[in-house]
């Protein structure tokens, strides 16, 4: 079986009009899986993934790297070059001055010379130190959105990474952002499903040329009980009727919708059928019923007790 060519995106505030592939691997950490991150990577570059999203916080950017390397050395691709490797900075670094230090480890770590984009993983900063999750709300401290972002600039500059973005952004803070940014986000990275459309702040990044990754594309992540999509009686019957997973009507929305997506799956079989989506369509019909999908946001936040002026009341 041939892989899919994945279709891919500009981002059009990074160096040298960089294209991000608008499927990913997602790669943070869960306790049930029994494939290894490095040995997943390699499965999906055999694949035909190209995209890989980790971050400083998943404790994975070793074992990303070392996958990388060994595709090399197998002759899977031909170049670092052909692959784009997101990975984000931790609250803890989300300090002026420890945003190009903090990038230039994650660097060595991965064992790469750039990244193809950094994003900040929360627009929070708590003091310096080890990551701890949840974070405490005894440690957040003033984040100085200005500080950081022309700290992250200066990271697109030297080279160090060919664009840079936000994650978990509201429409408030983007306007913040936008309003001093001299390279503005290429991408906001922020949790999208057919249980969280999230259609206000899609139009806003749409308007403003800012690409949206989905995370927790299938509602998983920080899943309890039961799963708003995965279990959703209209979205069996809308896989039933087209001969699909749920997972793969999930992914095809999202991709119907403009938006690029980071799914999680180490197992071999649905990393393949998640790639499976570009040469089908969703109906009208279907439209339909999706808007029909009771709405709740899944991640509330990282924080313990949560903030209430995380998501700005969007």
């Amino acid at each position: 079986m041939t892989a899919p060519k994945v279709p891919e995106v500009v981002l059009s505030s990074s160096s040298g009009q960089r294209k991000m592939p608008v499927i990913g691997l997602g790669t943070a950490p869960e306790a049930i899986s029994k494939v290894t991150t490095k040995d997943a990577v390699l499965e999906a570059i055999k694949q035909g993934y190209r995209h890989f999203d980790a971050a400083a916080a998943y404790g994975v950017e070793q074992s990303v790297g070392e996958a990388i390397s060994e595709a090399l050395k197998l002759g899977l691709i031909s170049s670092r070059d052909e692959l784009f490797v997101t990975s984000k900075l931790w609250v803890t670094d989300n300090h002026p001055e420890l945003i190009v230090p903090a990038l230039k480890k994650s660097l060595r770590t991965l064992q790469l010379e750039y990244l193809d984009l950094i994003l900040i993983h929360w627009p929070i900063t708590t003091k310096p130190g080890e990551v701890k999750y949840p974070i405490e709300v005894s440690e957040i401290v003033e984040f100085d959105m200005k500080g950081v972002w022309t700290s992250l600039e200066e990271c697109q500059k030297l080279g160090l990474t060919k664009a840079i973005g936000a994650s978990n952004f509201s429409i408030k803070k983007l306007e913040k952002l936008l309003s001093f940014a001299t390279i503005p986000p290429a991408v906001n990275q922020v949790e999208v499903n057919l249980g969280w459309q999230q259609q206000k702040l899609r139009a806003f990044c749409k308007e403003k040329g800012i690409i949206v990754t989905a995370f927790s594309p299938l509602r998983k992540g920080a899943s309890r009980g039961a799963n708003l999509v995965m279990d959703n009686d209209i979205l069996k019957e809308l896989a039933d009727a087209h001969g699909k997973t749920i997972a793969q009507i999930c992914l095809r929305w999202l991709y119907e919708q403009g938006l690029t997506f980071v799914v999680k799956s180490y197992d071999k079989e649905r990393m393949n059928q998640n790639l499976q989506i570009f040469d089908w369509s969703l109906t009208k019909d279907d439209y339909k019923k999706i808007s029909e999908i009771h709405q709740e946001r899944l991640i509330k936040g990282p924080t313990k007790p949560l903030l209430d002026d995380l998501w700005d009341e969007e």
